[in-house]
């Protein structure tokens, strides 16, 4: 039998970190010796306060059952306390917050509940692969705004076409951005929102990376601009900031309209995160204080570490103010692709080329800190010696 796929699924690129996990395995088995910079898994452990959060309760029997779509009220009060000592913004518990399976399910499905067929999406490029894929599953057209170099990895607002802007029903944003590691200030939400009100479009600022920040930067969120709770939704994840990329569980919160639409999709589609896991997940913001300052701390000293030693191979390299991952320039003639199966081939490196994040991410790669500070070292001395 020949099963064809539906139109929706062909026209999508194949999925940037199964294929690199792909190379990755397939190397392996050769004996190869690989230090993994590719896909933005952390390395480290989920701290144990929160292991014996959720063994605590995991024996309770009534944690078993299905959990409710909204989440139950104990996670969202306390998203709700952490949401107002980090940036100073009320949330409506019951209204303005829903906890997520991962904040990539929120993303992937947010354009289900707005996005009609044919109506324009803006996606920032290079990006995180569920802005598009999203947007194509609800029959919108991708609207693609590149980010470069030469404005800070910021979208350039202003040269967005007015009739573009006419047809478009949503604008995802992300910062501190992933894949380049780039931040923004308050004035470019300011720029957003002003956009956002005047054409009646949705703001979905990813936000999954904002509490991985150095340097003493500290990312703003949107919904504390003024206007951004009338129009914009935020996207948190527990992955990146508590090591609990595997446990799956992240939160949307914002305009209760928007959170409301979102939630109609979920309820269609899962029946809520374990519910064990959400209680493993009041202790993980009970105790952000105590925790964040280690892994800001780690992150930070592996960065200096990368970035250093990459410098003294002559490459020209960002130091990023936030997210875990190191954005550079290819050497020479490579392309992103044809570099980074050099580094794994000759070097046992991964990294992610970064035209896999879009055609904008050419000339690029994402080297990701989830490895330690000797394996970087190492892994500098590789790509060094192939060089």
């Amino acid at each position: 039998m020949n099963f064809e796929f539906s139109e929706r699924l062909k026209v999508l690129p194949p999925y940037l970190f199964v294929e690199i996990d792909k190379a990755k395995r397939a190397a392996a088995q050769k004996g190869a010796d690989i230090i993994d910079l590719g896909i933005g898994d952390p390395d480290t452990p989920t701290p144990k306060f929160i292991i014996d959060a959720l063994e605590k309760a995991i024996d309770d029997p009534k944690t078993h059952r299905y959990a409710l779509d909204q989440g139950c009220p104990e996670l969202r009060n306390e998203i709700a306390r952490w949401f107002k000592a980090r940036y100073n913004v009320s949330l409506n518990p019951d209204t303005e917050i829903l906890p997520l399976i991962g904040s990539k399910e929120g993303i992937a499905h947010m354009p289900l509940a707005f996005v009609n067929p044919g109506d324009t999406v803006l996606v920032p490029e290079p990006c995180y692969p569920p802005y598009k894929s999203g947007t194509i599953f609800a029959g919108g057209t991708v609207h693609v705004m590149p980010l470069r170099e030469d404005n800070n990895f910021l979208p350039d607002l202003k040269n967005i076409k007015p009739h573009t802007l006419k047809r478009a029903k949503m604008m995802f944003i992300n910062y501190p951005n992933n894949p380049t590691g780039a931040t923004c200030d308050k004035n470019f939400f300011k720029d957003v929102l002003k956009i956002a009100y005047r054409e009646n479009i949705i703001v979905c600022q990813d936000a999954a990376y904002s509490e991985l920040a150095y340097d003493g930067f500290k990312a703003p969120s949107l919904l504390e601009m003024d206007g951004g709770m009338d129009i914009g939704i935020e996207f948190h994840s527990l992955s990146k900031t508590f090591n609990m990329t595997g446990w799956r569980i992240g939160f949307a919160c914002g305009n209760a309209q928007l959170i409301k639409g979102l939630a109609k999709v979920k309820s269609n589609i899962d029946s809520g995160i374990f519910t064990a896991i959400q209680y493993a997940g009041v202790a993980a913001l009970k105790s952000y204080d105590e925790h964040i300052r280690k892994l800001r701390a780690m992150y930070e000293e592996r960065r200096d570490e990368l970035v250093d030693n990459l410098d003294g191979l002559g490459w020209d390299v960002r130091k990023p103010k936030a997210t875990f991952y190191v954005w550079t320039r290819v050497p020479g003639t490579y392309s992103s692709i044809s570099f980074a199966k050099k580094l794994l081939d000759e070097a046992g490196v991964v990294v992610t080329p970064g035209n896999g994040f879009g055609p904008s991410g050419e000339g690029y790669i994402r080297m990701a800190l989830t490895v330690d500070k000797k394996r970087i070292k190492e892994a500098a001395l590789r790509i060094k010696k192939i060089l």
